[in-house]
C-alpha cells in the first residue's frame, strides 16, 4: 500500500513538472530521497523513464487534431520533429550510467537550477517588448528545428529541464511563448517514447505483479496531472512570461544548497 501511495505521489510529481519549465528529473530525485519506493533496483529505474509515458499520453489526447498527419503541413511538422531529434539521439549514443549517475548530484541540479533560472529572467527581460518570429508551430523551419534539438539535447544534464531547455531554446531563436511550449510539447513525444523503449530493451520486464503496479499507477497518475498541466500552462503563457518560473528554479536551487 505504502509503494502504490508513494508512485502516486511521484506520478502527480512527474505530472506538474514534466512539462512546467522547472526539471522533472531534478523533481523526482528529490522527491525520491523522501519518498523511497520499495522494490527492486531493476523496477524503481524503469518507474522513473516509463512514469513520463503518462505525460507523453496526455500530449497525444490533448493535441491529437494537431499531432494526426492528414495534410502536407502537419507531415512537414512530424519531419522537423524528428530533425529536432537528431542531437539528442546523437548524445544518447555516447551516454553512460557511470556519467548519468555523477550528473545526479545534488550539487550538480542545484547549480543548473540556477543557471537557467537566471537565463530564463534575462530572456523574458530583455526581451518582452519583441515581436516574436515565428507564432505557428508550422512556421518553425528545419534550421530551427535543429537549433531547437541542440537545446533540447542540454537536458541531458539533471537540472536543466526537457521543456525548460527547449521553451528557453524557442525564445531565443524568436518564437511566440505559445508556439515555443507547443513545439516542446511535441519535441518531447520521440524524445521520452525512445528513453522509454531503450529502458524496455534494458530491463527485460521482468517484474512481479506489485511492481507492475507500482509503474501502472504512477503512470496513469501522470497522465491524468498532465492534462490539467499541459492545458493550464497555454493558458497562462497567453499573457504571462516566464520569468516566475525562473524565480521559482532559483528559490528551488537555494534551498537545496542550504539542505546539502
Amino acid at each position: 500500500m505504502i509503494n502504490l501511495l508513494a508512485a502516486f505521489i511521484l506520478g502527480i510529481v512527474q505530472g506538474i513538472t514534466e512539462w512546467l519549465p522547472i526539471s522533472s528529473t531534478a523533481h523526482m530525485l528529490i522527491f525520491d530521497r523522501f519518498i523511497r519506493l520499495e522494490i527492486s533496483q531493476d523496477a524503481r529505474s524503469f518507474f522513473f523513464v516509463v512514469v513520463q509515458l503518462g505525460s507523453i499520453l496526455a500530449v497525444i489526447v490533448l493535441y491529437f487534431k494537431d499531432l494526426w498527419p492528414n495534410t502536407r503541413a502537419k507531415w512537414m511538422m512530424w519531419a522537423k520533429i524528428a530533425v529536432a531529434t537528431v542531437p539528442l539521439v546523437g548524445i544518447s549514443l555516447f551516454w553512460t550510467d557511470a556519467l548519468e549517475g555523477r550528473l545526479q548530484a545534488m550539487s550538480v541540479i542545484a547549480l543548473a537550477l540556477i543557471a537557467y533560472g537566471v537565463v530564463f529572467i534575462l530572456v523574458e527581460t530583455i526581451g518582452r517588448n519583441r515581436k516574436p518570429r515565428i507564432d505557428s508551430i508550422y512556421s518553425v523551419s528545419f534550421l530551427d528545428s535543429l537549433a531547437l534539438g541542440l537545446f533540447q539535447s542540454l537536458s541531458v544534464i539533471p537540472g536543466t529541464s526537457r521543456s525548460g531547455s527547449t521553451i528557453m531554446g524557442g525564445r531565443l531563436l524568436g518564437l511566440s511563448r505559445q508556439t515555443a511550449a507547443k513545439f516542446s510539447f511535441f519535441m518531447a513525444i520521440p524524445a521520452m517514447a525512445g528513453a522509454s523503449l531503450l529502458k524496455v530493451m534494458d530491463t527485460g520486464l521482468a517484474f512481479n505483479a506489485l511492481e507492475w503496479a507500482v509503474i501502472a499507477v504512477g503512470c496513469l497518475t501522470s497522465f491524468a496531472v498532465s492534462l490539467v498541466v499541459l492545458k493550464s500552462l497555454m493558458d497562462y503563457v497567453k499573457s504571462h512570461t516566464f520569468v516566475l518560473f525562473g524565480i521559482y528554479r532559483i528559490v528551488l536551487a537555494a534551498a537545496l544548497l542550504l539542505f546539502l
